[in-house]
C-alpha cells in the first residue's frame, strides 16, 4: 500500500517525497496516510497549506478513495474494499510464502550460535545465542539467503587436561554414563578444590592436556567419549527448543588450522612481541590482538581467525554472523581488523550480533541456591506450568502434552525474542506464560481462537466485499505490513521486530473477534472467514520465524 501511494505522490509532488515523510495518523479519521507539506515550504516559497491543496487536487490512484488537504497536510484515504480484496487473495494464494523475497539470491550466510562447552551444563546463559541465532536463520531463509548454522562447541583447552586428570583419579565410568554432565562437572569442581591444597595437580592437568594436544590415544579416547556424552545431553535440549545445526565444528576442529594463520601473520610482518607474547598491533585507541601467549599457547582470537578463513574457503559466504554477547564486541572488532590486515576484503562481511544478559531480580541470572540455572530445568518447568494451565482451562483438549510443550517452550522463546537483542531481559516464568499481554501464549491463543472459528465455519465460498469496517481494516493494514516487517527484521538482524508485529496482529484480531459477528452475518460471512484464514497464515508464519509452534487448539 505505502509503496503505491509513494509512487502516486512522485508523479504530482513538486518535490521528491521520501518514504519516511509519509506518516500513519493515529486517528483513522485523518486518513490512512498523511503527508506534511511544511518541509517543502522554503524550497517552493509557498505556504504548506497551498502546497497541500495543490498536491491533493491532482493525486489519484486506484488504491485511493479520497484525498483531503487539511492545515498543511495531505490526508489520504485508501480504497478499503479494493485493497482488502487484492490482499486477501494474494495471501490465500501465497499462503506461508507470503512475505518471502529473493533478496539474498541464494547467498550463503554462516551463523555461529549457541556454542556451549562440553562437559559443562547447558545453562540459561546459552539460551539467547541459541534462539536469536535460530530466528535469524529463519529470517535469512525467508529473504532468499542460504543460512548455515554452526554450533562452535567449546571442546578444547587446558580445562580438558584437568578433567582427564580428575576422571583418572576419582572417576567412575558407570556414573558418567548415567549422568554425564552432572558427574563431569563434579569431577571438574573437585579438581579445583583439591588443587588449592595440592598445587601439583595443576601441573598434572597441563601435562594431560599436552598429551591430548600431542595425540595420545588414551587421552583422545577419553576426550572423545566426554564429547559424545555431552552432545547427547545437549541434543535433548535442542530437541525441546526445536533447534538444529548444519555443523558442530568446535574449537578442536581448528587445531591444525591455526599455525598457518600465525605463520602468515609472521610472514607479513604483522606479529610483534609484547612481554613474551605475540600480538598484532591495531589502532592507537584499541588494545593489540593477542595471538599467542608467552608459553606458545593459542587463544580465542587465533581460533576465530582460523575459523573465519576456513568458513570462507568452505562456504564462500556473503556474510558471516556471530551471535555472541555484548561483552565480546571488542574481540570481534579486533578479529575483523586482523583479517583486514591480512588482505581479506571479506572481513567486512563478518557481523557480530551482540545481545544482553538474562536477569532475575535485576541481577545476572547465573545461580539459583548456589547452582547453575539449567536451561533444561527451566524448559521443563515451563511445560509443566503450561500443562497445569491447560488442565484448568481446557481439560478435554486433545494432545495436551504436545500443546503444553509448544506453549511452555514458546513462552520462554517469545519472552526472549520480543526484546531488542541488545537489551538485558528479566526472567519471570509465570509472567511469560500469561495469555494476556505481550506473551507467546497470547499470540498462540489468538491463532488457536482464529482456527476455532474456521473449524466451525467450514470452507468459505467465493467472497465479494462491499464494505470494510474499522476492525477489519486494522487487520488488513497489519497484514499488508508483514513483508516490510520481515525485511526490517532481516536488515537489522533483530527478531523482536517480528515478535512485536505478531502481538500487534493478535491484538487487532482479538478486537475484531470481540466486536464483529462472523458466523451469524451471512452477508459478510465468507469474506470475514477468508480474512480470519489470512490472520492464521500470517500469525503462524510469524511464530515460525521465531522458532515457535502455533497450536490450532489450546
Amino acid at each position: 500500500m505505502k509503496k503505491d501511494i509513494l509512487q502516486a505522490l512522485q508523479t504530482v509532488s513538486p518535490i521528491q517525497v521520501e518514504e519516511q515523510m509519509l506518516e500513519r495518523p493515529a486517528n483513522s479519521k485523518l486518513g490512512d496516510f498523511a503527508l506534511p507539506c511544511f518541509p517543502f515550504a522554503r524550497a517552493l516559497r509557498k505556504s504548506p497549506v497551498a502546497i497541500a491543496e495543490e498536491i491533493a487536487g491532482s493525486l489519484t490512484h486506484p488504491s485511493i478513495r479520497k484525498v483531503e488537504a487539511v492545515n498543511g497536510y495531505v490526508n489520504i484515504f485508501l480504497n478499503r474494499t479494493a485493497i482488502t480484496d487484492d490482499l486477501l487473495h494474494l495471501i490465500l494464494d501465497q499462503s506461508a510464502t507470503y512475505g518471502s523475497s529473493n533478496e539474498g539470491n541464494g547467498g550463503v550466510v554462516t551463523i555461529d550460535l549457541s556454542s556451549p562447552n562440553i562437559a559443562k551444563p547447558f545453562s540459561m546463559g546459552h539460551l539467547r545465542s541459541t534462539v536469536i541465532g535460530n530466528s535469524i536463520a529463519y529470517l535469512l531463509e525467508k529473504t532468499g539467503y542460504q543460512p548455515v548454522k554452526i554450533n562452535h562447541i567449546g571442546d578444547w583447552g587446558t580445562q580438558f587436561g584437568k578433567l582427564l586428570t580428575a576422571y583418572r583419579k576419582w572417576g567412575n565410568e558407570e556414573e558418567v554414563r548415567q549422568a554425564p554432565i552432572e558427574t563431569l562437572l563434579k569431577l571438574y569442581i573437585r579438581f579445583h578444590e583439591e588443587a588449592e591444597t595440592a598445587p601439583s595437580l595443576n601441573d598434572e592437568g597441563r601435562a594431560a592436556f599436552k598429551a591430548l594436544e600431542d595425540g595420545d590415544s588414551d587421552a583422545l579416547a577419553l576426550w572423545d567419549w566426554f564429547k559424545t556424552e555431552s552432545l547427547q545431553e545437549f541434543q535433548r535440549i535442542y530437541d525441546l527448543l526445536g533447534v538444529t545445526f548444519d555443523s558442530y565444528n568446535g574449537e578442536a576442529y581448528y587445531n591444525d588450522k591455526m599455525e598457518p594463520v600465525v605463520q602468515e601473520l609472521a610472514d607479513k610482518g604483522l606479529l610483534v612481541e609484547s612481554d613474551g607474547a605475540m600480538v598484532v598491533e591495531l589502532e592507537e585507541d584499541m588494545p593489540p590482538c593477542l595471538i599467542k601467549k608467552s608459553d606458545g599457547a593459542t587463544l580465542y582470537a587465533t581460533r576465530d581467525l582460523a575459523a573465519a578463513i576456513d568458513r570462507k574457503n568452505k562456504y564462500d559466504f556473503v556474510r558471516s554472523i556471530y551471535v555472541v554477547g555484548n561483552e565480546q564486541s571488542l574481540h570481534f572488532t579486533q578479529v575483523k581488523k586482523v583479517l583486514g590486515k591480512l588482505g581479506h576484503e571479506w572481513a567486512n562481511d563478518i557481523v557480530h550480533v551482540p545481545f544482553g544478559l538474562i536477569l532475575q531480580g535485576g541481577k545476572k541470572m547465573s545461580t539459583r541456591k548456589g547452582k547453575i540455572v539449567l536451561l533444561e530445568e527451566v524448559l521443563k518447568d515451563a511445560i509443566e506450568l503450561a500443562q497445569k494451565n491447560i488442565e484448568e482451562k481446557n481439560p478435554t483438549l486433545a494432545n495436551k502434552p504436545e500443546v503444553a510443550k509448544a506453549v511452555g517452550v514458546g513462552a520462554i522463546l517469545f519472552s526472549d525474542l520480543k526484546q531488542h537483542r541488545k537489551h538485558d531481559i528479566e526472567f519471570n516464568l509465570e509472567a511469560m506464560l500469561q495469555v494476556e499481554g505481550e506473551t507467546g501464549p497470547y499470540v498462540q491463543y489468538a491463532h488457536a481462537r482464529a482456527n476455532s472459528i474456521l473449524r466451525k465455519a467450514g470452507a468459505p465460498d467465493k467472497f465479494a466485499i462491499d464494505e470494510v469496517n474499522d476492525y477489519e481494516w486494522d487487520i488488513v493494514k497489519l497484514l499488508s505490513q508483514f513483508p516490510q516487517a520481515v525485511k526490517r527484521a532481516n536488515d537489522e538482524l533483530d527478531p523482536s521486530v517480528i515478535a512485536k508485529y505478531a502481538v500487534d496482529l493478535a491484538q487487532a484480531f482479538n478486537s475484531f473477534y470481540g466486536n464483529v459477528q462472523v458466523l451469524s452475518d451471512e452477508a459478510h460471512k465468507h469474506y470475514r472467514i477468508s480474512l480470519i484464514e489470512c490472520v492464521t497464515i500470517v500469525l503462524k508464519e510469524s511464530l515460525r520465524l521465531l522458532g515457535i509452534k502455533a497450536p490450532e487448539e489450546m
